[in-house]
């Protein structure tokens, strides 16, 4: 991949990676840190790679590093770091946009992240394999699971006036 090639892929696939980091941990500072470093370590190998291949690599890259940063937050954290639960259901108004992104957060950390990948960025099973590690059947069975829940929440009567 030569500089220019590399400039390409900065300009096509930073918004897209931002969108599905910050989708998956809802902080704009840590997904900016995460997105830098994908595209740091694409710099790095940068001639190593086909450029066919950078954005499948760059979303990989993007997802192993939200691992890790989610975990390196889950040890360091404290008991009190943790926000209470609020159980008030109650809604002046309905907006699905805000109705889907609290059913976004509800999932499981990787049914959400299968699911941005499927439906929000478009990528095809087997894209979803090499970027999560996961087999395929393993993969749809967690898009399956993620598209349930999320209808059975947006069309319960508590989240819908």
């Amino acid at each position: 991949m030569t500089t220019r090639e590399y400039n390409n892929c900065v300009d096509q696939h930073a918004d897209g990676v931002y969108r599905f980091i910050l989708k998956n941990i809802k902080d704009e500072h840590d997904a900016q840190d995460i997105v830098q470093d994908a595209f740091e370590k694409l710099w790095i190998n940068h001639k190593k790679l086909y450029p066919g291949k950078a954005k499948s690599y760059l979303f990989t890259t993007a997802y192993h590093t939200m691992i890790d940063h989610i975990r390196k937050i889950r040890h360091s954290g404290s008991i009190e770091d943790i926000p209470e639960a609020s159980s008030e259901t109650f809604r002046d108004y309905s907006d699905i946009k805000e109705v889907l992104d609290e059913a976004l957060a509800k999932l499981t950390e990787i049914q959400r992240s299968v699911i941005l990948l499927r439906d929000y960025e478009g990528y095809s099973y087997q894209e979803i394999v090499e970027i999560t590690g996961l087999n395929e059947s393993q993969v749809k069975v967690y898009i399956y699971r993620a598209r349930v829940f999320l209808k059975n929440y947006i069309v319960s009567p508590e989240h819908v006036i």
